[in-house]
């Protein structure tokens, strides 16, 4: 029953996180915050590579982030970074289709370089918080970014600010 429900809110929120993307400028790519934060392009890349986290997270039980490379392409290119976001949306929607009720209970570490970072926990517990609530707080982080270059926000929820004064 989990997995059933999360398939479905897999699919609204890659919407969702489609309709996001799609609003961030060429133009706007290069805007950072602040000295420490990442531009608007490197934010959207780290939005579209999370769903490529889908596949280590949900079908291996020790997944080393240091050996698994991922060809993003150059985050000042927002097409590449929306072909990146439906390539891995295709990967991630594989893999945890494939899953298992059981499977969520497996214990999951994650290692960079052989070193833990994250773990041992079960794999369901890993899916919602490394994966589900780490992109939907990256999302709010971009959302944030496109209010303050002036950019329209898209609706994910219902109408947003910029809807009801139009």
């Amino acid at each position: 029953m989990i997995l059933k429900n999360w398939i479905q809110e897999f699919e609204q929120e890659s919407e969702n996180t489609r309709k996001l993307l799609q609003s961030v400028p060429q133009k706007d790519l290069n805007y950072r915050p602040s000295d420490i934060s990442w531009t608007m392009g490197e934010l959207a890349q780290h939005i579209a590579t999370i769903y490529y986290w889908y596949v280590g997270t949900l079908t291996q039980d020790v997944y080393d982030v240091a050996s698994d490379y991922l060809e993003r392409g150059s985050p000042s290119d927002i097409n590449a970074t929306l072909t990146l976001f439906e390539d891995n949306v295709q990967k991630a929607r594989q893999a945890l289709t494939s899953l298992t009720e059981e499977q969520l209970s497996d214990e999951w570490t994650m290692k960079a370089g052989g070193k833990v970072v994250l773990g041992p926990m079960p794999r369901g517990i890993v899916a919602r918080s490394f994966l589900f609530n780490h992109l939907y707080h990256h999302r709010g982080e971009m959302i944030v970014y496109l209010r303050a270059t002036g950019n329209k926000v898209p609706g994910l929820y219902g109408p947003t600010y910029e809807n009801s004064i139009a």
